[in-house]
């Protein structure tokens, strides 16, 4: 992709997955790398593994705790000297009816997917206008923010809120000529979705959702990656408050 070389890039959320695959494409851009992660040791992991790809570093955080987002944020600029693109990646989720779902696990769901977004790129982003040389914040949604899906309102409802957040910052933050777009992938083979399928007690969910996908199977994370690198791009130099939906036509279906 054309003007990623030498980009300095914080991934949050980017210890495993997506996130993972997008830090690993990014090093192959010869773009500068910082990852965030809950879990310190995947972290360290991450960083090991990545490190003969590129320049890569990272530590621990928790989106959800400002503290936490304004030492990340610190660390990043410290490291890199600077950064150039927000991956704003950090996000989970879990299996509740309606019915079901607790405040505690609501709130959780929100605190991580929404307000985690919130905090690390408004953090993020002050730094850019400060430094007045403009900056890519590409934040993750998902096409749960395009439509409902059975068990997953709390985070249906947080990525509806991630999508019309990036809108709102395209237009404020535009101006300060920083480009902010959404990624909407559908289902994407990770860790996490994986973890899902065996917490419903469905191994096999994968396989059901292809049967509704018209190219016949589920997302990788290098597919998803590679949206994060292009929107990123100079390729993309006039894309600014968009969703784009990575899901193999799923949502094309009537």
């Amino acid at each position: 992709m054309r003007g990623l070389t030498g980009k300095r890039v914080l991934i949050s959320g980017g210890t495993s997955g997506i996130g993972l695959a997008t830090a690993r494409r990014f090093l192959e851009e010869d773009a500068r790398v910082f990852v965030a992660g809950r879990d310190p040791d995947k972290v360290d992991r991450a960083v090991a593994d990545l490190a003969p790809v590129g320049e890569i570093d990272g530590m621990s955080c928790d989106v959800s705790r400002e503290d936490e987002v304004v030492a990340l944020v610190k660390a990043a600029e410290d490291a890199l000297g600077g950064i150039d693109v927000l991956i704003n990646n950090a996000g989970t989720s879990r299996h509740d009816s309606f019915l079901d779902i607790t405040p505690d696990r609501w709130d959780r769901i929100l605190e991580i997917n929404l307000r985690g977004m919130f905090l690390v790129a408004q953090a993020v982003s002050r730094r850019m206008v400060a430094r007045s040389t403009g900056g890519v914040i590409l934040n993750m949604a998902s096409t749960n923010a395009l439509g409902g899906e059975a068990n997953l309102a709390h985070y249906n409802a947080s990525k509806g809120g991630v999508l019309l957040l990036t809108k709102t910052m395209a237009v404020e933050l535009g101006p300060h000529g920083i480009r902010v777009n959404a990624l909407c992938p559908g289902y994407i083979r990770t860790p996490l979705t994986s973890a899902l399928e065996a917490e419903a007690g469905e191994e096999d969910e994968g396989a059901e959702y292809a049967r509704s996908i018209p190219l016949g199977r589920i997302g990788r994370a290098d597919e998803v990656a590679g949206a994060y690198a292009f929107l990123a791009s100079d390729d993309a130099s006039f894309i600014n408050g968009a969703e784009l939906v990575i899901d193999g036509g799923q949502l094309a279906v009537m």
